[in-house]
């Protein structure tokens, strides 16, 4: 293989008015980039800029795309005005000449911006509804499969399922549940003492607490805790191909990971909600105790007239709903995530946001239907 020719430039003056630049030897990227070659010669076109001179390129052996750039960079991005080419180097500035002249089309201005914004959100509202009706479905039909042959069921994921969004929640419900019940009790007697109502406090206390706060304190609770679990868990599933590799063992994601998560939040909501009101309740006592001197026992006696059974019903029920709702919603961001850790986050993210609002709306959906339901 021959040597490349070191690139040149020559500069002969004939008059001061009228430089002329020869170029010679190799212009072609191995050769420029031998050594300085490549420094050397941006500086040498430096030193031409404001000269203006002739250019004479026809005793260069060889050139390639880069070197006609260099040459084109030098010349201001246009021809020089008296300028002598070889045959085979026309094509090189023809091309550089051509994708100088091309214009990038005029944005053209959006219009009802926020209409296509309210467009989009619509539609990926309408998609998100509609793979969670599916994935109802698929649990309602998962979930006869497994009443059909229980004993093939998935009991260990249940029970793992139970252990870590039941037990292990524990210690956290019962600290925010003493607290809400303190700060509800001390709140509540302020102003009961100034009418004399004092008396009242197990009443207002036992109501709001096993009917409204009990359920709701200890759905958020999971909402935050477990529903972010069952989601990254979800979601590292995804982005490891774990998920993939269960499909193609013939191995059902519905039965085996949405199912076991959804029965499993469905029995131990409900026990999260007694163990709640009972810590909150307990919360209240020690503040009446303190701030309206009513004893335990009066508390405790006067609790079950206070609240009619069916108010324990009903935050029964909601526990168990809003735990299959949180499960449900937590499983469908969980297998909606994509295979990128960007995505992991801002789906967990979406998932507590959503599960928290849906938990509300389902207590204004029980508010507004048991509105007469537990009253005297």
């Amino acid at each position: 293989m021959p040597i490349a020719k070191e690139p040149i430039l020559t500069l002969s003056q004939a008059t001061a008015a009228d430089p002329t630049v020869t170029a010679g030897g190799t212009w072609q990227v191995h050769a420029l980039a031998q050594g300085k070659a490549m420094a050397t010669i941006k500086q040498q076109l430096l030193a031409l800029k404001d000269k203006s001179p002739q250019w004479d390129l026809r005793a260069i052996e060889s050139m390639d795309h880069i070197g006609a750039q260099l040459f084109w960079n030098a010349w201001g991005k246009a021809r020089p005005a008296q300028l002598q080419l070889a045959p085979a180097q026309e094509e090189f500035f023809t091309r550089l000449e051509a994708t100088g002249k091309l214009e990038l089309p005029a944005t053209r201005p959006q219009r009802l911006t926020w209409i296509m914004k309210l467009g989009f959100m619509m539609m990926e509202f309408v998609t998100h509804l509609i793979s969670f009706m599916r994935l109802v479905g698929q649990v309602v039909i998962d979930g006869a499969r497994f009443a059909r042959a229980p004993m093939r069921g998935p009991w260990k994921e249940i029970s793992a399922n139970i252990f870590h969004a039941g037990f292990q929640a524990l210690g956290i419900t019962a600290l925010v549940g003493f607290l809400i019940g303190v700060v509800l009790s001390y709140l509540s007697a302020q102003q009961l003492r100034a009418f004399g109502g004092d008396i009242y406090l197990v009443n207002l206390l036992g109501m709001s607490v096993i009917r409204e706060l009990g359920p709701l304190l200890a759905a958020i609770l999971v909402a935050g805790r477990s529903g972010s679990s069952i989601t990254a868990q979800l979601g590292v599933m995804r982005v490891t191909e774990e998920l993939d590799a269960m499909l193609v063992m013939g191995i059902s994601h519905g039965f085996r990971l949405v199912l076991p998560k959804v029965l499993a939040l469905a029995v131990s909501m409900p026990l999260l909600v007694i163990w709640t009101d009972t810590m909150a309740l307990i919360g209240g006592m020690v503040s009446a105790r303190v701030e309206l001197n009513l004893s335990p026992e009066y508390f405790i006696t006067k609790l079950p007239d206070a609240v009619p059974l069916a108010n324990y019903m009903i935050g029964l029920g909601k526990g168990a709903v809003f735990g299959m709702l949180i499960a449900l919603v937590s499983c469908h961001f969980g297998l909606r995530i994509k295979p990128n850790t960007e995505s992991l986050g801002r789906g967990t993210t979406t998932s507590v946001v959503t599960a928290i609002t849906v938990v509300i709306l389902a207590d204004a959906v029980f508010a507004i239907v048991f509105s007469g339901v537990g009253f005297f």
